[in-house]
């Protein structure tokens, strides 16, 4: 009876259930990993799949050719960043930033640079950078991890060598060029409530004598294994664009092999820190946690027992509400982002809903406005998941509270919602004038 009754809920509900079991059993066993799979296991079941089926659908998205690969990656990058951080280049680069700007900017910088790799969980490379910004160990734990976090992803709403914006642009059928003078403006906002909301709390001088002791280096030969997984992405996505069908995953693979044979040209690491960062029990946890993620993700993209997709019956119920159209486009990427956690994700499952909602050829200026809503919702709600990678290695690395975290970006979110908003109905405006 009452697991009828469960079944019967919204699946609204059941989304929403499911992350907050995430959340409470998180700060109760504190085991991120265990309350990623519970979530999991339980979405599954409540969402009407059998428990044969839930193992079914785990195995086939861990046993996926994507899957393995972005474990490869996700290796290679706590490999990179390990080795920066040995052979001191990534201490180097830090120096030259605090050098030639001033302090509270650097721990918007540094990731920032970062944001610019089209890596999964790319915060865990800008978190140890954030990390020895703060040389005077006198910023809180909790800020750094939410700056960190923040600004890694300022750049993800028209960067063209993100995913979810090839995504995005293949399904819209926008140009390219549209699409990133459209967008550029959140990233704007999305800088300004970062500013806003937390580099504000940053002290704006930092420690004398750690100023005092900056070398003088290259910024552009200290980031040249950051340029090869860059230029490398670029390259094999003109040359051989038919790769990512096989798996989006094989360039960025590419170009972090590439880069850390770079690194160790330009700063030989000995076999002993080489070992040390093969064989690190970090490298093991963070990749299986991405895993366990990813297998979360496959019980939202599943296809429930009726044939019908998650996303798609909470448009329907939404629907018999009768939202206002502006609002169901904001909410339905919201909350995808939300339960998702990842922009290619998010974008992959409710464009397509959303995009039916405008017609078979709709005006530009309907078009790009929402584009623009249904992206930055989407993106806000990714931002505020519990399950986003990027969030979860900051906290890991930072060893601070998800719940802390996730409350203190609620104040940004509203700020580049809300700015979103009004930003598209003045560009659906200016359009159709």
């Amino acid at each position: 009876m009452i697991f009828a009754f469960l079944l019967s809920l919204p699946a609204l509900v059941k989304v929403l259930g499911a992350l907050s079991l995430i959340l409470v059993l998180n700060a109760i066993v504190r085991n991120l990993m265990a309350a990623i799979a519970a979530g999991a296991l339980v979405l599954g079941l409540w969402s009407g799949q059998s428990l044969l089926g839930v193992g079914s659908i785990a195995w086939a998205r861990f046993s996926s050719l994507d899957n393995l690969l972005l474990m490869v990656v996700i290796c290679q990058i706590i490999w990179l960043s390990s080795l920066m951080a040995k052979t001191e280049v990534m201490q180097d680069m830090v120096r030259t930033v605090r050098e030639r700007m001033p302090h509270r900017l650097a721990f918007a910088a540094l990731p920032a640079v970062i944001g610019l790799l089209p890596m999964p969980g790319g915060a865990m490379f800008s978190a140890p950078m954030v990390d020895s910004a703060d040389s005077a160990g006198e910023i809180p734990s909790l800020l750094k991890t939410q700056s960190n976090y923040w600004f890694r992803h300022v750049w993800e709403y028209w960067w063209p060598l993100y995913p979810g914006v090839i995504l995005a642009l293949d399904m819209t059928g926008l140009e390219i060029w549209q699409l990133i003078l459209a967008q550029f403006p959140i990233s704007l906002l999305a800088i300004a409530a970062g500013y806003l909301f937390l580099l504000r709390r940053i002290p704006r001088d930092g420690d004398p004598a750690a100023a005092a002791a900056e070398g003088n280096h290259s910024f552009l030969v200290l980031t040249a294994p950051i340029i090869t997984v860059i230029a490398t992405y670029a390259v094999i996505l003109i040359i051989f664009p038919a790769v990512k069908n096989i798996s989006r995953y094989i360039p960025i693979m590419v170009g972090l092999f590439l880069s850390l044979i770079v690194l160790q040209i330009q700063r030989k690491a000995d076999w002993q820190s080489w070992r040390e960062v093969l064989l690190s029990r970090r490298t093991l946890y963070m990749t299986v946690l991405v895993a366990v993620i990813r297998i979360y993700g496959a019980m939202i993209e599943a296809r429930l027992p009726g044939g019908m997709l998650l996303v798609e019956q909470m448009r329907a119920e939404l629907a018999l509400i009768g939202l206002p159209e502006g609002l169901f486009i904001l909410l339905i990427p919201l909350v995808t982002g939300l339960a998702v956690g990842i922009n290619v994700g998010t974008i992959g499952a409710s464009f397509p809903v959303v995009l039916t909602l405008l017609g078979v050829t709709p005006p530009l200026a309907v078009l790009l406005q929402t584009t623009v809503l249904a992206y930055a919702a989407g993106f806000m709600g990714q931002m505020l998941s519990p399950v986003h990678v990027c969030l979860l290695v900051s906290n890991q690395y930072f060893k601070t509270s998800l719940l802390r975290s996730l409350a203190g970006l609620i104040l940004p979110v509203v700020f580049v919602l809300g700015g979103s908003y009004g930003y598209s109905l003045l560009l659906r405006l200016l359009l159709a004038g």
